[in-house]
């Protein structure tokens, strides 16, 4: 049994290397549907080739992505229109983020790659009164529901490939180029950590080994969040 079930998952390895698909960028329309419609400034901690970066400045002002991987960012420079109104900088998220406040701060695959607590706090510093901060993130998986629905992944996953690609081999696209991380903290632990430092964060398990985050910086003398879309 053991020797079959390694079969089966070298050939899903096989598969997927050979028909990619990005994981993260699947959430970027959900993103911008937790942001204003038009926003001042952002950040993209963790911006990789751009993607996101891009997508938020069609309703931003301006918009800055930070990486810590020099070649993934000098990749975004490439892609990138100088008109758009995007500066990405290579540098350590918690040490050389550039100064803001900012409106509108995005973080998709990177928190498991700093310290959790001290990296939520650092970007709650960072955030405007009123400004939203959207994390996509992964988590390890432990509780049973976790394995479940992993494992109810695993199908889905092949057919987003398959659709994605549109049945043909493809390259790995820019956007999967940059350096990963396996995740230590579970989502419980994540949730509980989260709500500790952000009250009032709204955190859910997603498909495909995510979850997101999603917290509004209240506004000085504001006595609720204003209602917001989270689906």
């Amino acid at each position: 049994m053991a020797t079959m079930t390694t079969r089966v998952l070298r050939a899903i390895d096989r598969f997927h290397s050979e028909h990619p698909w990005d994981h993260n960028a699947h959430h970027h329309r959900w993103i911008m549907r937790q942001v204003p419609r038009r926003f001042g400034r952002a950040l993209d901690i963790g911006s990789g080739s751009g993607d996101l970066a891009r997508l938020l400045a069609t309703r931003a002002t301006a918009v800055q992505g930070l990486d810590a991987d020099r070649a993934i960012v000098a990749r975004a420079r490439e892609l990138t229109d100088p008109a758009v109104p995007v500066t990405f900088t290579a540098g350590d998220a918690l040490t050389e983020t550039p100064p803001g406040p900012y409106d509108v701060i995005t973080c998709v695959a990177a928190l498991h790659h700093l310290p959790f607590s001290e990296a939520l706090t650092h970007l709650r510093r960072h955030l405007e009164p009123g400004g939203t901060l959207v994390v996509v993130g992964v988590a390890r998986a432990e509780s049973p529901g976790d394995h479940l629905l992993g494992a109810a992944a695993i199908p889905l996953n092949i057919a987003m490939a398959w659709i994605k690609n549109k049945g043909r081999r493809a390259p790995r696209p820019d956007s999967m180029t940059a350096p990963t991380r396996p995740a230590t903290m579970s989502f419980a632990e994540i949730v509980r950590e989260a709500r500790r430092v952000l009250p009032g964060a709204r955190l859910r398990r997603r498909l495909f080994w995510r979850y997101t985050l999603v917290w509004y910086q209240r506004p000085t003398g504001a006595r609720t969040h204003p209602p917001r879309v989270d689906r």
